[in-house]
């Protein structure tokens, strides 16, 4: 049994007024229990960060990255530990948490490379004067993170917050609570000074807590759109930073000359993925012309998966209940029923199967993100009318193409909305350097989350002007 308190620091502070079970999705069984933070816990935990920062902030890029060197070594030693932990808490695949340690592993790396990346321009701009530009971290950092990747998005914003010089303060999802405490032992291991990293664990009136304390000055979110939108509000009426990345709706675009096997390999694996848990699944196949071999093929392959082995546990109860509700309500049919799905030795566990529905209009889907294994067909006649369909959706975070025409894919790179494209590839998430970010309502506030894209959140610019010859009057600069 684990039990869960919050992290003031590198001190482990436990509230016996407010503890919470942690079940695990596979078995629906208790694990392990949390503590929430309180507002006095909060207070502490900030200043803690703020008087840690300002002796971090004196230290170089270089010296600051040492650590995250550091860290990736330790995520390399407990590679195996911590997807056995990811899997517990969250129910996704070992090979899933294993990618997602791996990828946590490929953040600390880019930012490692931050202060070959930051440096700051000189410029003589005219006689006897220069301008110096220098950069400079933020302050604290709040970091909120969602369920479906509990290792992944924490370690978006937390190496490259570090190495800019910044104190982060970590609200995970009361859902997985146990790999983000693992994550701040790791750092503390890897040398991360005291203070630097604390985790404070809640619902929502910590996240609102966090959005109106002084104490911080910056934000990043991922989560649904509706709650993106509301924490982007408060936070930024607190006159904060704040990056909140909200949910979606991603949709596969389909030519008729593709390989109809392959294709729908990749579909399918694009949707059902973690049981279609995360922002970037794909949700919505618009079929262009005669597709009807592959629409054939998504059905037999969705037919022939199975709860538990192809599809693990959504992440509770409730969401089962959820896309439950949505298939009942939907107006199209319903041609693959994932509902009633039962997995040997886990009867109690939060399992469903994929679900594959076809529309005859494109206006009869709704257009609300369902967050499970449900893929949503509609046939469509021309590329024209699947893009203009694509661009009325409210989200943007990644959208796709499958084609063997060159001009197709140039026309779909141009004309979708959304912030992620991909050109035959179903799930089109760049790989660092490059940015996590989505368009529209799959993202709130400017630049992105990881990559290049982070660094103007997590760093403020100066600019230092210096006249080194007074005797030159050549311009009325001098």
């Amino acid at each position: 049994m684990y039990k869960i308190g919050n992290q003031i620091g590198q001190e482990t502070v436990h509230n016996p007024a407010s503890v919470h079970p942690v079940t695990s999705p596979l078995t629906g069984q208790v694990i392990g229990e949390v503590s929430y933070a309180d507002p006095a816990m909060i207070d502490r935990a900030i200043a803690k960060a703020r008087e840690a920062q300002r002796q971090w902030a004196q230290l170089t890029y270089k010296k600051r990255s040492e650590v995250l060197f550091a860290m990736r070594q330790q995520l390399q030693t407990h590679e195996d530990e911590l997807a056995q932990i990811i899997t517990q808490e969250n129910g996704k695949s070992l090979a899933e948490s294993r990618a997602a340690v791996a990828k946590a592993i490929e953040l600390c790396e880019f930012a490692v490379s931050i202060p070959a990346l930051i440096a700051g321009k000189t410029e003589i701009v005219s006689t006897g004067i220069e301008v110096k530009e220098m950069t400079f971290p933020v302050g604290v950092l709040a970091c909120v993170t969602p369920f479906n990747f509990p290792m992944m998005v924490p370690m978006w914003t937390i190496p490259n917050a570090l190495v800019c010089g910044n104190a982060v303060i970590l609200k995970p999802s009361e859902a997985t609570p146990v790999t983000a405490m693992k994550i701040a032992e790791l750092f503390a291991q890897a040398g991360l000074p005291d203070g630097l990293l604390s985790v404070v664990n809640g619902e929502k009136e910590v996240v609102e807590a966090l959005c109106d304390h002084p104490g911080i000055d910056a934000l990043t979110f991922v989560g649904s759109t509706p709650v993106a939108k509301l924490v982007y509000k408060r936070a930024t009426s607190n006159l904060k930073r704040c990056l909140a990345m909200g949910g979606a709706k991603n949709h596969i675009l389909v030519t008729d000359e593709v390989n109809p096997e392959i294709v729908a390999k990749e579909i399918t694996s694009a949707a059902y993925g973690m049981s279609g848990q995360r922002c970037m699944a794909a949700s919505v196949v618009l079929a262009i012309g005669h597709c009807g071999a592959v629409i054939d093929q998504i059905i037999a392959i969705s037919k022939q998966m199975v709860a538990g082995r192809d599809c693990p546990p959504l992440i509770s109860r409730k969401a089962v209940e959820k896309i439950g509700q949505y298939l009942d309500q939907t107006p199209g049919t319903v041609v693959v029923d994932g509902r009633r799905a039962m997995v040997e030795g886990d009867p109690n566990g939060y399992y469903i199967g994929p679900s594959v529905i076809l529309y005859d209009t494109m206006e009869a889907m709704p257009e609300e993100e369902v967050f499970g294994p449900t893929l949503e067909i509609i046939q469509v006649a021309t590329l024209e009318e699947a893009i203009a369909y694509q661009n009325r959706s409210p989200y943007g975070n990644g959208a796709s193409i499958f084609t063997d025409t060159g001009l197709y894919a140039q026309e779909a790179s141009l004309g979708l909305s959304s912030g992620m494209l991909g050109i035959n590839i179903g799930v089109p998430v760049p790989r660092d350097p490059f940015s996590f970010g989505g368009l529209k309502g799959s993202k709130f506030g400017y630049g992105d989350i990881t990559g290049y894209g982070s660094l103007p959140l997590l760093t403020t610019t100066r600019k230092v002007t210096t006249k080194w010859n007074p005797k030159d009057k050549k311009d009325w600069l001098s």
